[in-house]
């Protein structure tokens, strides 16, 4: 299990570098909303390939394992993004602004994903 509580870091650079590309290449074109949404689906695809590759080396050795590892990296996943955004000072109220589908926000989309993916791709490979 070790080896995907390490595999979970490239997906944190992965997700940076998605974001700088938001931030510094189309958000200025499109505006905060399209841009986030535009990045959400991006780093799906980006996640999806990279996830791909890694069940592809290393698959999971059970349904059971592969949901683990799904719970595992979404709590990791949110712990640095919570963690980490209240740390640089910002408030739970606005860190959960990114989750309101009723706004648009669709980066629920990717918390779904970090746990429902890795059982998916062993599903499809068995």
């Amino acid at each position: 299990m070790y080896k995907y509580v390490l595999l979970w870091f490239p997906m944190l650079l992965i997700a940076i570098v998605n974001g700088a590309l938001r931030d510094l290449w189309y958000k200025k074109y499109t505006g905060d909303l399209t841009a986030h949404q535009i990045s959400t689906f991006t780093l799906l695809l980006f996640f999806g390939l990279f996830m791909g590759f890694v069940f592809q080396k290393f698959p999971p050795s059970s349904s059971m394992q592969a949901l683990l590892i799904g719970i595992v990296w979404l709590a990791m996943t949110l712990l640095f993004e919570f963690g980490f955004g209240r740390w640089r000072g910002n408030s739970l109220e606005k860190l959960l602004q990114d989750y309101n589908l009723l706004k648009g926000r669709l980066w629920v989309l990717i918390s779904l994903f970090v746990l429902v993916a890795p059982y998916l791709f062993y599903r499809f490979k068995h």
